[in-house]
C-alpha cells in the first residue's frame, strides 16, 4: 500500500522568489489559485511575500480551506556575517507558522509540518555555475564549516524554540546543489537536527538521478519538492553562462509529465522506502509569465493523479 500523501503548490509556481520583483501577484491571488486548483496546502514563499500577521494569514488560509505546510528561508548561508539575519528570520517564520492552521498528520509521517526548508542562495559564481559541477566553486573547509554551523544554529532554534523541523533543501545555483555537497551535508548536519527536502528538479538540473538519490538518502528524507524539466530548453541552457532564475524564465521547469524526470520511477520509490506526508509542487517562472498558470498546475496534478499520487 502507498503511504499517504498530500500535493501541496508553493507560491514559485507563480513567479514569486525575489520579493523585489515588481511583477509579482498578490499573495491573497496565490492562496485563491491553489484553492481553485484542488491543492491541498502550499508554502510560504520567500521570507516577505506573505505578511508576518498570523491572524490576517490564518484567516485568508481558512476562507480558502488550506494550510501553510512550510516555511522558507532562501539566503545566503555561506557568509557568516549573515547569521543573525537568518536567525531572526528563523524566529519571524516560525513564530508566525505555529500559530496558522496545522496541516494534519499523516499515518507514517515521520515528522509534522509545517516545515521550514532552508536554501542557501545569493552567490553570482554559484548562480552563473548552476548544473555544472566541474566549474562550480566550491567553499573551503573553513567557510564550509561556518556554513554547517548556521545551518545547525537555524534548525536548532526552529526545534528547540518552536518545534518546528528543518529541512536542508540543494538548490541549483546555491552552495549546496551538487552530489558532493549533499553527502558532505548528511555527514555533518546529524538526523537529530536536520532532515532533508530534496527536489526532483533540482536533483536532476545538478547531474544527479532523482530515482537513485531519494532512495539512498530515504533515512534522511522528511519532505520533498516535484519539478520537472523540459530537456530542449535544458540543453539550450547548459550551452549558455546563465543565472538559474533566468533559465527558469526561457521556461526549463515544465508542466510535471512533460519532462523528462522518471515519475513513476519516483513513485515506486516513494513507495519502496515508505515516504508519507507532504510533496510540493514547484515550476518556476518568470512572474510576468503568468497567462499558463493554472493550466499547467492542472496538468501536474492530473499527471500525479495518473501516476498513482
Amino acid at each position: 500500500m502507498p503511504a499517504p500523501v498530500t500535493i501541496a503548490c508553493a507560491p514559485c509556481c507563480w513567479g514569486v522568489d525575489d520579493v523585489k520583483n515588481p511583477h509579482l501577484p498578490d499573495w491573497r491571488k496565490v492562496l485563491d489559485e491553489a484553492a481553485q486548483t484542488g491543492f491541498g496546502g502550499l508554502e510560504l514563499g520567500p521570507y516577505g511575500y506573505m505578511p508576518l500577521e498570523s491572524r490576517v494569514v490564518a484567516e485568508a488560509l481558512g476562507a480558502q480551506h488550506l494550510t501553510i505546510v512550510a516555511g522558507t528561508i532562501f539566503d545566503d548561508l555561506a557568509s557568516p556575517s549573515n547569521r543573525e539575519n537568518l536567525l531572526r528570520q528563523t524566529d519571524e517564520i516560525c513564530s508566525l507558522i505555529i500559530q496558522l492552521p496545522k496541516p494534519p498528520l499523516h499515518a507514517g509521517q515521520r515528522y509534522a509540518a509545517p516545515y521550514l526548508t532552508v536554501m542557501d542562495w545569493g552567490h553570482d559564481e554559484r548562480d552563473y555555475a548552476a548544473g555544472h559541477s566541474s566549474r562550480a566553486p566550491r567553499l573551503d573547509a573553513e567557510a564550509w564549516a561556518g556554513m554547517m554551523a548556521t545551518i545547525r544554529a537555524i534548525a536548532e532554534r526552529a526545534r528547540d524554540r518552536y518545534g518546528v523541523r528543518a529541512t536542508i533543501h540543494p538548490h541549483a545555483g546555491g552552495y549546496i546543489e551538487f552530489a558532493d555537497e549533499l553527502q558532505r551535508l548528511v555527514e555533518d548536519v546529524d538526523a537529530e537536527t536536520a532532515g532533508l527536502c530534496l527536489d526532483t528538479g533540482h536533483l536532476a538540473y545538478a547531474g544527479m538521478d532523482p530515482v537513485a538519490t531519494l532512495r539512498r538518502y530515504a533515512d534522511r528524507l522528511d519532505y520533498v519538492h516535484f519539478k520537472d524539466i523540459d530537456p530542449a530548453v535544458f540543453e539550450q541552457v547548459m550551452n549558455q553562462k546563465i543565472r538559474f532564475f533566468d533559465a527558469c524564465a526561457k521556461g526549463v521547469m515544465c508542466p510535471i509529465g512533460r519532462g523528462s524526470i522518471d515519475y513513476a520511477g519516483i513513485r515506486a520509490a516513494l513507495n519502496d522506502i515508505g515516504y508519507a506526508g507532504y510533496i510540493t509542487i514547484e515550476q518556476e517562472r518568470d512572474p510576468q509569465n503568468r497567462s499558463s498558470i493554472l493550466d499547467d498546475l492542472a496538468a501536474s496534478r492530473a499527471f500525479l493523479s495518473e501516476t498513482g499520487f
